[in-house]
């Protein structure tokens, strides 16, 4: 087990905050793009045949994906080498910096190509930043929890990230009610994405108070890829995956539901504002009751009935197409999907020695993220297009769900209670 037994640094819970809001911020910028993917394209890839503009800009989207594992790699080993603390606020330096940038771009009718390049270039950094962020931030999460609430700490992270996709939500809903869809091309969408960038100097100011959980002796260590760790890398990358999969193709909901669904803008966004709730009520509920219970159940259940629930909801939106419809279906897969996801990460984390422990699960994440992630709403929309079918989501969702169940069954129970447990009857070898 990679979960060494040393007492956690001595981290405030202002300090956990600062770590949170980062995280929020940063991926609100990236749900914030999701959300206001059609007028994004609108504006950058204009184009006069349907759905070119917002496949184009949904490819911009995945571009940002490129750039995680690099950030992985290179931040997660500065992590591991020279502290949490410093590559935490590199990444959160570098997110700021392009997310403050891109709303200030202008249109391509206004500087034509170089419009798009520089939306490019700005969704690559954001990816590289992102990609060095989670592993160094889930690391500092568990390494500054009690063995206890392990579970609970590194949820905090997924919570953060949701109540972003709820705050993104909320503007959303709040600006295309206020402004007609002229003016949410125009301008509307700057301003959404440059709310996000008001608080940045709050996160550094916390970020800089961050205490470091990184023991000397551990990054000091030389590493040794062992046969069982090459079996968590598998196991979690797929479980990322899975996880991916359907966070982002929830987050999809907003334009699948105006573009495909033919819904109004205003309902549209609504859908984020629900699933932004239930995630971010959800995920510090399944931390919590994954640190009594163990790791796998909560998992696995809640997985079990999101299988059984992805094409109940999908053929409710699709013969309804109402509000109540969109809002029940979002509100029903995003729970099951959190309370399960939401777990993930400290599964992870917990079987990873401390000297690789930001590296190897900052790359994890950046290759299924990459690779699932990047292109999920992409070939969604595609295949939405190809096959003129409303129920593509519900068949690519439940692959992912597939593939996680898989990963589940084979990944070991890291929780300490169970270990303890086990010790207790006999059932493990003590260290």
């Amino acid at each position: 087990m990679g979960a060494e037994a040393t007492a956690p640094a001595a981290a405030s819970k202002r300090q956990v905050a600062g770590v949170c809001l980062g995280n929020a911020i940063e991926f609100y910028d990236f749900v914030t793009y999701a959300y206001f993917a059609a007028q994004i394209g609108r504006t950058f890839f204009p184009s006069d045949t349907p759905g070119l503009s917002l496949l184009a800009s949904l490819a911009t989207f995945g571009v940002g994906f490129l750039t995680r594992p690099l950030g992985a790699i290179l931040l997660g080993r500065f992590a591991d080498r020279v502290g949490r603390k410093p590559a935490m606020l590199v990444s959160f330096g570098l997110m700021g910096f392009a997310s403050l940038a891109l709303p200030l771009i202008p249109s391509y009718a206004a500087i034509g190509v170089a419009a798009p390049v520089m939306v490019v270039l700005c969704r690559l950094i954001q990816g590289f930043a992102v990609g060095g962020e989670v592993g160094a931030a889930t690391a500092f999460l568990m390494e500054a929890a009690p063995a206890n609430r392990r579970g609970l700490y590194t949820s905090l992270q997924a919570m953060s990230a949701d109540l972003s996709a709820l705050t993104a939500g909320t503007i959303g809903l709040l600006l295309s009610t206020l402004m007609s869809d002229a003016m949410l091309d125009a301008w509307g969408w700057r301003i959404a994405l440059l709310l996000g960038a008001v608080i940045i100097p709050i996160g550094l100011v916390l970020r800089r108070t961050l205490v470091e959980t990184l023991h000397p002796e551990a990054a000091a260590e030389p590493v040794e890829i062992a046969v069982s760790y090459r079996r968590i890398a598998i196991a979690g990358v797929c479980l990322v995956a899975a996880a991916t999969t359907t966070n982002y193709l929830l987050k999809y909901m907003t334009t699948y539901a105006s573009a495909t669904l033919g819904m109004t803008t205003q309902f549209a966004f609504g859908a984020t504002v629900v699933v932004g709730l239930c995630g971010a009520i959800c995920a510090p509920l399944a931390g919590s009751l994954s640190d009594r219970i163990g790791r796998k159940p909560v998992m696995l259940v809640p997985w079990i009935a999101l299988a059984l629930a992805v094409f109940p909801c999908f053929e409710l939106l699709e013969q309804q197409r109402t509000a109540t419809a969109l809002y029940a279906a979002c509100a029903i897969l995003a729970i099951c999907s959190t309370f399960a996801s939401s777990v993930f990460f400290v599964v992870i984390a917990e079987s990873l020695p401390q000297r690789v422990r930001s590296g190897a699960l900052g790359l994890i994440y950046a290759l299924a993220v990459s690779v699932f992630g990047g292109s999920a709403q992409f070939t969604v929309a595609w295949l939405t297009q190809l096959t003129g079918s409303p129920m593509t989501p519900a068949w690519y969702m439940i692959g992912g769900v597939i593939v996680g169940l898989i990963a589940m069954y084979s990944i070991p129970e890291t929780a300490p209670v169970k270990r303890a447990a086990r010790l207790a009857h006999g059932k493990e070898p003590v260290a």
